[in-house]
């Protein structure tokens, strides 16, 4: 807070924060809520304010609430500033020298202009205006039955065109003939104030858009933490408007003033790296500790608080001390993809890409305070440095609920300073079910990918920025039967390992250096890979292969051929970029590439008016071995799937049909019954392809979306697997003729177990 309790009631101070000056003026103790629109004196006071110190960019009348008004509004009162200072200084409008030669109507236009300029102008500059509008109408009228003066009426004009030339009066020109003289409802079209919450400085922007369309409004979280979104379309404007009005920007004033209080005293104490490292626990403690103060400071102040209310503001004053504030509201909402705010922090609303909206702008516009919390925070979690010398830190946060990578970047390479971008993850994993609902993939696709997975099969997802090559991955992570080991290898923490631990999967998470940080304690990616080799055991994952890893990545593949599923993402839009950036790029021998199996791409597609975009596999293709220097132009590469656009789905090339894959060769040829059995191999990726229909078709039929999701999917498998190995013991191969009546009698009992 930048008062205290001491400080005298409409004193100001101006603060110099992001570039720009920002005058905060004491309302604490005030027995109102500080306006422009509703309060004459507000105004009158603030514009003398103005007067004394006018290169100001944003006005804060400081309260229980902050009301923020940006350099538009500003810009308007400083001008009625300066007109009051030209015409009292300068011109001397209604000094005697300057109105004595109108004679018999000097006294007139003495109290008139007196009573305009020192006593209406800044309480009210819409109504001197019409004060003086309307004297210049009579005075007019009588100069015309030859009673008034020519001179008073120039004066009258003149005043009038300083006022015309007012940002303020221009602007409210529109609505002047349905303004009353006695009220102020006009200026609530013009200074209308973002709100902040004193314990934060993050702004919202709580009024929509004037011309806005509300498209969609849905709640996010849930109980007493939940907030309001709406979605707004502009008339020629590409963005839409995501409006947010989290719980901490709708509180009452004594609310306000508990929580204010309850931070002045939790700031005393900020958590170490070490409490860091066990966020939940610490967050819980926090939690406990801010209830049980709340709850003393309630009872001191004489305030009442139910169990409820105690509840959300714990939750609120946790997340502006420990916390990250409302970039933790906005993680909440699963529909968003990413969340950027972009430098200089103070001087541009955060931005986030919505999954059915695209890219919207949103009401929040952090501080700079915000921006250089949060960066302190995540230095501490991560352990890795963020300075001139440093200036990227790539992190996650981890949640109790939701998990994101976080992206940072500071001068010099932000020139304006501290920016970020957030990468929400979903909060729990998602399932190749999932994604067939989705459409990303049809369930021959996933049918497809299951049986290589199980095959032990080398594979790289490529696909651009938010094609969706994590969540793919993670998806295929979860077809892994959990009585193998998986260790997986990140720079920075993506894959659902914490989820598949719950999922009794023996996981173990590998943290390497980022390829953009300099030097650190951590080890590199490449010697965290060549590390994993001497772990046992174990199919080998990569969060992203980006530089020096890929060398010890192929190691791996060539290694673990045959015996391990070792899979990795890539930047690339089709599986030649993917061999060019291997070979050409990471330098990787041709020979050593042709270790890998299988290349799943991963794109946007979008629509013909560019507004909107999905997400879908658009090629599955097997890399065969028989090339030796360019597998696109000798035939290496061999697509058994590609995206038809028409369709708007992937279907099965020839050679899948025909039966002409090798690597779907290489894999029955090490299975009792399928060697040379082409029927039977292409008979188990179709029963797997009905499966994961039939366990979306299940899911809508009997409305359970949560027999889609991670914890349902690996039972499923699970069971699939079981019923398979059942079968092959009684017939001697898992037919689908035999297995999925099976499965699908399990799926029909343990769901009912289940929703019982």
């Amino acid at each position: 807070m930048i008062f205290k309790d001491d400080t005298p009631l409409y004193s100001y101070e101006v603060v110099r924060e992001s570039g720009e000056n920002v005058m905060y003026v004491n309302y604490l103790g005030a027995n109102f809520v500080p306006s422009l629109i509703d309060s004459a004196k507000v105004m009158a006071r603030t514009i003398d304010n103005l007067k004394e110190d006018s290169n100001i960019s944003r006005l804060v009348f400081v309260q229980q609430r902050n009301y923020s008004h940006d350099f538009s509004q500003v810009r308007m009162l400083i001008e009625v500033a300066n007109l009051f200072d030209f015409l009292t200084k300068q011109e001397r409008i209604v000094s005697p020298e300057k109105l004595s030669h109108l004679g018999i109507y000097y006294y007139n236009a003495y109290a008139l202009l007196n009573h305009v300029v020192n006593e209406v102008l800044k309480q009210d500059p819409m109504k001197a205006y019409r004060e003086l509008k309307a004297t210049l109408f009579e005075q007019k009228a009588l100069l015309e039955s030859s009673k008034g003066s020519i001179e008073y009426v120039r004066i009258l004009e003149k005043m009038i065109g300083y006022f015309d030339n007012l940002l303020l009066v221009q602007k409210l020109k529109l609505s002047f003939d349905s303004y009353t003289g006695g009220g102020r409802e006009i200026y609530s079209e013009v200074f209308r104030a973002d709100i902040m919450p004193n314990f934060t400085f993050t702004r919202m922007v709580a009024r929509i858009p004037d011309d806005g369309e509300i498209v969609k409004q849905y709640s996010i979280a849930k109980g007493h933490d939940k907030s309001l979104v709406t979605i707004f379309r502009r008339p020629n404007k590409a963005k839409l408007v995501y409006h947010l009005s989290p719980p901490e920007y709708t509180l009452d004033e004594d609310h306000h003033m508990l929580l204010n209080l309850a931070r002045n005293v939790l700031i005393e104490h900020r958590p170490t790296g070490d409490e860091f490292n066990d966020p939940e626990r610490t967050r819980q403690v926090f939690f406990n500790v801010a209830r049980d103060l709340l709850s003393d400071l309630a009872s001191n102040k004489k305030i009442k608080l139910s169990y409820a209310d105690l509840t959300k503001l714990a939750n609120i004053l946790v997340r502006h001390t420990i916390g990250f504030g409302v970039l933790e509201v906005l993680l909440q909402d699963e529909n968003l993809q990413d969340i950027m705010v972009n430098a200089p922090v103070s001087l541009s609303p955060i931005f986030v890409r919505h999954n059915d909206f695209d890219e919207c702008v949103t009401n929040l516009i952090p501080s700079q305070e915000d921006a250089d919390s949060w960066a302190a925070k995540f230095r501490m979690t991560s352990g890795r440095a963020l300075d001139e010398a440093n200036p990227i830190l790539d992190t996650n946060l981890e949640l109790k609920d939701v998990s994101a990578r976080v992206a940072i970047i500071q001068q010099p390479l932000s020139a304006g300073g501290l920016a970020y971008a957030l990468r929400r993850h979903r909060g729990n994993p998602w399932t190749l079910p999932l994604f067939i609902k989705n459409k990303m993939i049809d369930s021959l696709g996933a049918g497809l990918l299951s049986f290589m997975i199980d095959g032990a099969r080398t594979m790289l997802v490529a696909g651009t920025r938010s094609s969706g090559k994590t969540s793919l991955l993670g998806s295929l992570l979860l077809e892994i039967m959990p009585n193998h080991r998986i260790i997986t290898v990140e720079d920075t923490l993506e894959l659902p390992v914490s989820a598949m631990r719950k999922l009794d999967y023996d996981i173990l998470s590998l943290k390497v250096r980022s390829a953009l940080a300099g030097e650190s304690a951590e080890v590199s990616a490449e010697e965290g890979i060549r590390a994993s080799l001497r772990l046992g055991d174990s199919s080998l994952i990569v969060g992203e292969i980006r530089s020096a890893e890929a060398k010890a990545l192929y190691e791996a593949m060539r290694v673990g051929a045959l015996a391990n599923v070792v899979a990795g993402t890539i930047h690339g839009g089709s599986p030649y970029s993917v061999f060019d950036r291997v070979v050409n790029d990471l330098g990787v021998p041709v020979t050593s590439f042709k270790a890998t199996d299988l290349v799943v791409v991963a794109n946007p597609i979008k629509s013909a008016d560019g507004l909107h975009s999905w997400r879908r596999i658009l090629q599955i293709t097997e890399v065969r071995k028989h090339w030796t220097k360019d597998p696109l132009v000798e035939g290496g590469f061999v697509d058994l799937m590609k995206y038809d656009v028409k369709e708007d789905m992937i279907k099965p090339t020839e050679d899948l049909i025909n039966g002409d894959s090798e690597i779907m060769k290489e894999i029955a040829a090490n299975v009792r019954g399928w060697a040379g059995n082409w029927d039977a191999v292409w008979d188990n990726v179709v029963l797997r392809q009905k499966i994961k229909q039939e366990s979306v078709d299940f899911a809508e039929r009997m409305k359970m979306p949560e027999l889609l999701e991670a914890g349902w999917t690996v039972k499923s498998n699970n069971a699939f697997h079981q019923i398979s190995d059942k079968v092959s013991k009684e017939i001697g191969l898992p037919t689908s003729g035999e297995v999925f009546p099976k499965w699908k009698k399990w799926l029909e009992g343990e769901s009912k177990r289940v929703g019982i």
